[in-house]
């Protein structure tokens, strides 16, 4: 008789027939309340999703979709290398340091406030390891 290999059970699905009672395998959307003992179904409204509406929807100018005859979007992020002895630009995804650098100039109190207090800390560090005159 046929039976599939390890790596074949793994990529089979489960299905309810396979296994004894009790397994519900369920598709993924949650539990909106609970059977009760009687064997109805009881639901739970603090479980159960809403969706706000935003307000003036029916005066809204754009659709849920987007043309698939849209260009691509141009990045703004660029990088320049030499190739054959002349500068190309070309584009470059957003990185760690772009978001850093737009993070710091959107909170520049913040930043402010930590460069002041890393050099306090620096000047009390400095402090403390500089022998004592007398």
């Amino acid at each position: 008789m046929f039976k599939p290999s390890q790596p074949m059970m793994a990529r089979l699905r489960l299905t309810t027939k396979q296994v004894l009672g009790g397994y519900y395998k369920g598709n993924r959307t949650g539990s909106m309340g609970y059977f009760a003992k009687n064997g109805s179904y009881v639901i739970d409204w603090k479980k159960v999703r809403t969706f706000a509406v935003p307000e003036n929807l029916d005066q809204f100018k754009l659709t849920p979709f987007v043309t698939k005859r849209m260009p691509p979007t141009k990045s703004k992020y660029t990088k320049e290398i030499e190739k054959d002895g002349r500068i190309v630009t070309l584009q470059r995804a957003f990185s760690g340091k772009d978001y850093l650098d737009m993070w710091a100039s959107d909170n520049g109190q913040e930043v402010l406030e930590q460069e002041r207090l890393d050099s306090e800390a620096a000047a009390e560090t400095s402090s403390t390891t500089q022998p004592a005159r007398q």
